[in-house]
C-alpha cells in the first residue's frame, strides 16, 4: 500500500538494511557469544513456498510476513512502477475475499502493522494479529496468493490506478525535495535500468497497464515457489504447520523465476544536474554506484555512511552544521541492493549559502577520509551504533521488524538467521576496510551531483485517467482449483491472555517517580527522563520556548561540551535526544544493556546541569528558524498549523507548532531557557521511566546516584487558557502550483482524562481511525480522490484537537470536503450498524498488545500515565471498557465533535483552484493565512 522512500527515514533504518556482511568471499566470522540467539525452523513445501517460524512468547501476538521476490527490477519496459501497482492490486480481492473483506475482517481482529512494501528487489505483505487469529492472517494471505486472478477486474485496476497517482503526487510532486530525488535516481542509471524509475514510477507507466499486464505478472512472479513467509511470534510450531500445509500447500507452483541479471554500466566521468523545486533552502545530494547487498564492501560502506553523517558525531554534521553553520541537515546511506548499490551523501543548506559552498565542503570531507582514513575510534563508534540499531529493530515483531528482518535474510543470504554472522562480519571492519572501500567506490568521477533549488518545478506530464475500458467476457480465470472449504473464514482460536506490562513506581526522597518495567528479552534499555511541561506551558509570547530549551539540554553541560556529549554518547553505541511536545518535555536514551550506566550518567548530566553557552543558543536558534523554513515546504505541516492557530487562536498555547514563529524564535534569550528549566525541570514535575533489560534493584541505585540529589522547586500550575477559534469556517493557505490539496477539517476535543476515551476511540475507528473506515473508503477506495484520509483525537491535558486529515487532488478538493462533511453528518443521523460497531470495538480492543512490542513502546505508555495523571493498571482496565461501548454511545459522541457546523476547513493547495471549489460549498467567508498558520499582520487582534 505504501512504497519505501529512496532515502532511508534514519541511519537507524539505514543501519539495519546495509550494514551487510559477506556470505561469498571472505571465511564466515566466527559467530559473537553475546548476539542474542533467534531460533527458527526453515523447510520448503513441495510447491516452493519456503517457510521459517520463530517461536516468541513475549507477547499474545503473531507476526505473518510473506515476501514475493519481485519488484521494479522485474518490470518489462513502459511500466515502471508496474510492480508498486501490482501491490495495491493484491489487497482489491480475491476469489474468497471480496473486494474490502480481508481489510475488514483483519482490522476487526485487531490486526496491526497490517500493510505491503514494495522495493526495488521484494514486494513484501504483512500483519500483526493476536495469535488466536493466526489461521485467519494465514487464509488472507493464502488466497491472494491462490486466487486472486479468479475475480480480477478493471474497475479495480482503474480505482489503484488512481490511488497509486495519487499517492505519487502526495509522495514525490507535493513533497519538498521529491522530484530531486527522482532526478538523481535518473541519473544514476540509464533509462532501461530497472532501477531508473523511483518504485512508484510514473503517471503514464502507471495509467498504461492494462488487466492483461496484471494478470501476467501475477501469473510469472506471484507463485508460492518465488515467495518466503515468516511466522513469529506466540505460535505452536506443529500447529502452524499445519496450517500452513492446509492454506498454502495445495496451491500450484508457478513458472521457474530467473533472478535478474542486469549489467549496469559505471559512472566513468561526474554528471551534474540542478532541479528546481517549491522549497525555500538548497540541497545538495551526491551518489555512487557500489556493491550490490551483502557482497565485499558492503558493510565497509554503510560504515562509512555512519561517520560521515550518523547523527552529531559524524564528520559532515561537526563540519558543515557545527562548526562552520552552513548546513541545515547532513545524511549518508549505502541504499544496499541487489543488483547495484547506492551511496548516498545529502545535505541541506543553511539560508543565505550556496550548493557550490556545500559541495566543496563535502568534498573536503570526502577527501581527507579517502586520503587518511577515518580513526579506529571513529569506526568503533560507527559500528556500535549500527549494532544498537540492528538489535533494536528486533523488539517488534511485525511491520519492519523481526519477522521482516529475518525474510530480508533469507532473500539476500539464504539464511534467515544471518544476524550473528552480520554482526561478526561488522565488528570485523578496521578503518583500513573503511578507507579502502571509500578509496574504491566514492570517487568525484564516478558519481552524479544534484542540486536541488528554489524554484519552479518542471513536473513530470500528468494526464488525465482515461475512461476504463471494458472487461471482455470470460477474461476471469484462475490457476488454482475451487476448494469449497475455503470460502469460509476460520474461526479464532482460544483467547489468549491480555495482560499488558504496567510497570513498577517508586518514589526518591526528592519526590521524582521513577517507573520501572523488567523486560530481558533483548540486551537494551530504554530510558525517558519526563517532564510534565511542553508546549502547553509555553508563555503566549514565546511559543516554541519548550522546544528550544529542550533543544539546548543537549548541546553543553557543566563538564561536557556538545561534541563532547555527542561523541561519548556514539562510543557507547547510544542514542540520546532532548525533545519536547504538546503535554511533555523529555530527555530519551536508548541503549545496550553493557554501555547503559555510562550512557545513563550522560543522560542525568544533560537534563540536570545544562549550561546553556550562549554560543550554542545562537547555533540551536540557527537550525530552528532553518527547520520553520522546511517546514513551510510541507503542505501537511502547514496544513495541522493552520488548523491549531485556526481553532485556538494566538493566546492559546495549542494554536501554535512545535517550533513557534519566527519572531519568538529570534526573541528567545539564554536567560528564557534557562529560566523555563529552572522552573519546570524540577523532581516533582518529573518521571523517570526505564524499561528493559535492567532489574528493579539496579535501576533504583543508578536513578539514587545519578538523580538523588536533584532539587528543586514545586511543580508550576497548569493552566493553558481559553480556546478562541477563529469565526471563519474556512481557512486557505495558499501553495501556487500544489497538485494536490491537504485538508484538515478540525473540532475541538477532549483531554486525555475523560470519561468518554473508549467511546471516542470506537467512534473515531469506525469513521476514520482504521482503513476500512468510512472516510478512508469514500475518498481513497471508492472515488479515488486521494491516498488516505483519516481521523483523531489528539489528547492533551486540556481539550485537544479532533481533526480529519488527507490530502487530495486539487480539483476535487470541494468535492472531498462536501463529502467529508456529509460522511459525519451520517455518524450522527444514524447509529453504526452492530457489525461494524463490533469490529471497530474489537480493532481497538484486540490491537492493544502491539502497542506494548517494544521498550520505547512500553516506556511511552508508562510516560503516559504520569503526564495524564492515570493509573499504572489503566491499559489493564481499558479492554473491558471498550468492550462496553454502545452504538448509542458513539452517537451521542458523534453528536458532540463530529457536528458539520462546528468543523472548520483548513486547505492548503493553489488557491486560484481551490478557492471556487470551495466558495461553492456556501459555507461562508474564506480567511486566508500564512505559511505558519498566523493571519495577516493587519487583522491580528481584531
Amino acid at each position: 500500500m505504501k512504497t519505501r522512500p529512496l532515502f532511508a527515514a534514519s541511519l537507524l533504518l539505514a543501519a539495519l538494511n546495509s550494514a551487510g556482511a559477506q556470505p561469498g568471499g571472505a571465511a564466515a566470522p566466527a559467530v559473537p557469544v553475546d548476539v542474542p540467539h533467534i531460533a527458527f525452523d526453515k523447510y520448503t513445501l513441495p510447491n516452493g513456498l519456503q517457510v521459517i517460524l520463530v517461536e516468541d512468547k513475549r507477547l499474545p501476538l503473531a507476526a505473518v510476513n510473506v515476501w514475493y521476490h519481485v519488484g521494479p527490477a522485474n518490470e518489462a519496459p513502459g511500466l515502471a512502477g508496474f510492480a508498486h501497482l501490482f501491490e495495491h492490486m493484491m489487497f482489491a480481492g480475491s476469489k474468497h475475499l471480496p473486494r474490502g473483506l480481508a481489510d475488514r475482517l483483519l482490522e476487526g481482529a485487531g490486526a496491526t502493522d497490517s500493510n505491503g512494501g514494495t522495493g526495488y528487489d521484494s514486494t513484501s505483505y504483512y500483519d500483526t494479529v493476536p495469535s488466536n487469529q493466526l489461521e485467519l492472517a494465514l487464509w488472507v494471505h493464502a488466497d491472494r496468493m491462490g486466487y486472486l486472478l479468479d475475480v480480477l477486474d478493471q474497475k479495480a485496476l482503474t480505482n489503484q490506478q488512481d490511488v497509486v497517482r495519487n499517492e505519487r503526487r502526495e509522495t514525490v510532486e507535493n513533497e519538498p525535495y521529491g522530484i530531486v530525488e527522482e532526478a538523481l535516481n535518473h541519473a544514476l542509471f540509464p533509462p532501461e535500468h530497472p532501477y531508473y524509475a523511483s518504485v512508484i514510477g510514473s503517471h503514464a507507466d502507471i495509467q498504461n497497464a492494462k488487466l492483461a499486464d496484471v494478470r501476467e505478472f501475477f501469473t510469472r512472479y506471484y507463485g508460492p515457489n518465488n515467495a518466503s513467509i515468516v511466522i513469529a511470534g506466540d505460535i505452536d510450531k506443529v500447529k502452524t504447520r499445519a496450517l500452513v500445509a492446509k492454506y498454502f500447500g495445495g496451491l500450484k507452483r508457478g513458472p521457474d523465476v530467473a533472478r535478474p541479471k542486469i549489467v549496469t554500466p559505471p559512472i566513468t566521468a561526474e554528471r551534474r544536474l540542478t532541479v528546481p523545486d517549491r522549497v525555500e533552502l538548497a540541497r545538495v545530494y551526491m551518489g555512487w554506484l557500489t556493491p550490490p547487498a551483502y557482497q565485499p564492501d558492503d558493510a565497509e560502506l554503510a560504515v562509512a555512511a555512519q561517520i560521515l553523517a550518523g547523527g552529531k558525531s559524524s564528520r559532515l554534521y561537526k563540519s558543515l552544521v557545527y562548526e562552520r553553520q552552513i548546513a541545515q541537515d547532513v545524511d549518508a546511506d549505502q541504499d544496499a541492493r541487489a543488483l547495484v548499490s547506492t551511496f548516498l551523501v545529502e545535505v541541506t543548506a543553511r539560508a543565505g549559502h550556496t550548493p557550490a559552498e556545500l559541495e566543496k565542503a563535502i568534498d573536503a570531507e570526502l577527501a581527507a577520509l579517502r586520503e587518511h582514513g577515518p580513526t579506529q575510534q571513529e569506526v568503533e563508534r560507527a559500528k556500535r551504533q549500527i549494532e544498537t540499531a540492528m538489535l533494536t529493530s528486533l523488539e517488534q515483531l511485525g511491520g519492519d521488524g523481526l519477522a521482516d528482518q529475518l525474510n530480508h535474510y533469507n532473500q539476500f543470504t539464504g539464511d534467515p538467521g544471518y544476524l550473528a554472522k552480520d554482526i561478526a562480519q561488522l565488528r570485523r571492519i578496521t578503518a583500513a576496510d573503511v578507507q579502502r572501500a571509500v578509496r574504491t567506490w566514492l570517487q568525484p568521477t564516478h558519481r552524479v551531483v544534484v542540486a536541488g533549488v528554489p524554484g519552479e518545478p518542471k513536473l513530470p506530464h500528468d494526464p488525465p485517467a482515461p475512461k476504463p475500458p471494458k472487461t471482455a467476457k470470460g477474461e476471469k480465470s484462475g490457476i488454482n482449483p475451487a476448494e469449497a472449504w475455503r470460502a469460509k473464514a476460520p474461526k479464532a482460536g482460544p483467547t489468549p491472555e491480555l495482560k499488558l506490562p504496567q510497570g513498577e513506581a517508586f518514589t526518591l526522597a526528592n519526590g521524582l517517580t521513577v517507573i520501572h518495567h523488567y523486560n530481558p528479552a533483548l540486551p537494551l534499555v530504554s530510558a525517558e527522563l519526563v517532564i510534565k511541561s511542553g508546549a502547553d506551558s509555553n508563555p503566549l509570547y514565546l511559543p516554541g520556548l519548550a522546544g528550544f530549551t529542550a533543544q539546548v539540554l543537549t548541546e553543553g553541560t557543566a563538564k561536557r561540551s556538545a561534541p563532547q556529549i555527542a561523541d561519548e554518547i556514539a562510543q557507547l553505541g547510544a542514542f540520546l535526544e532532548a525533545d519536547s511536545g504538546t503535554n511533555a518535555s523529555a530527555v530519551s536514551l536508548l541503549s545496550l544493556r553493557s554501555t547503559f550506566e555510562q550512557a545513563f550518567a550522560v543522560m542525568a548530566d544533560v537534563a540536570l546541569h545544562p549550561a546553556f553557552p550562549s554560543a550554542e543558543v545562537e547555533r540551536q536558534r540557527a537550525s530552528r528558524l532553518g527547520e520553520l523554513m522546511q517546514q513551510r515546504d510541507e503542505a501537511e505541516a502547514v496544513a495541522s498549523i493552520a488548523a491549531a492557530a485556526a481553532l485556538y487562536g494566538a493566546r492559546h498555547p495549542y494554536g501554535y507548532g512545535q517550533l513557534g514563529t519566527e519572531p519568538a524564535i529570534r526573541a528567545v534569550t539564554r536567560d528564557d531557557l534557562e529560566a523555563f528549566w529552572r522552573r519546570h525541570y524540577v523532581p516533582s514535575n518529573a518521571a523517570l521511566v526505564v524499561a528493559g533489560d535492567i532489574s528493579r534493584a539496579e535501576l533504583k541505585a543508578l536513578a539514587e546516584s545519578r538523580f538523588g540529589a536533584w532539587r528543586g522547586g514545586e511543580a508550576p500550575p497548569f493552566s493553558p487558557g481559553t480556546p478562541a477559534p477563529t469565526r471563519a469556517r474556512v481557512v486557505v493557505v495558499d501553495k501556487p502550483g500544489a497538485p494536490q490539496t491537504a485538508l484538515r477539517l478540525v473540532a475541538l476535543g477532549a483531554e486525555r482524562k475523560t470519561a468518554q476515551f473508549p467511546t471516542l476511540e470506537v467512534m473515531n475507528a469506525a469513521f476514520g481511525g482504521l482503513f476500512t473506515s468510512r472516510i478512508n473508503q469514500n475518498l481513497r477506495e471508492e472515488k479515488g480522490y486521494s491516498y488516505g484520509v483519516f481521523s483523531g483525537f489528539r489528547y492533551h491535558r486540556a481539550a485537544g484537537p479532533f481533526s480529519i486529515a488527507g490530502s487530495v487532488r486539487a480539483d476535487v478538493t470541494g468535492e472531498s470536503v462536501a463529502e467529508l462533511l456529509r460522511e459525519a453528518k451520517e455518524m450522527i443521523d444514524q447509529p453504526l450498524r452492530p457489525a461494524e460497531l463490533l469490529d471497530a470495538r474489537n480493532a481497538e480492543l484486540l490491537s492493544l498488545p502491539n502497542g506494548f512490542a517494544t521498550n520505547a513502546d512500553i516506556g511511552a505508555s508508562l510516560a503516559e500515565s504520569f503526564v495524564f495523571d492515570l493509573p499504572l493498571d489503566y491499559y489493564r482496565q481499558l479492554p473491558a471498557k471498550l468492550a462496553a461501548v454502545t452504538a448509542e454511545q458513539v452517537r451521542e459522541a458523534a453528536r458532540r465533535y463530529l457536528d458539520p457546523q462546528r468543523l472548520i476547513v483548513v486547505a492548503v493547495g493553489d488557491r486560484k483552484r481551490i478557492v471556487p471549489q470551495l466558495e461553492k460549498l456556501k459555507l461562508g467567508p474564506i480567511e486566508v493565512r500564512d505559511s505558519e498558520g498566523q493571519l495577516p499582520e493587519a487583522q491580528r487582534g481584531q
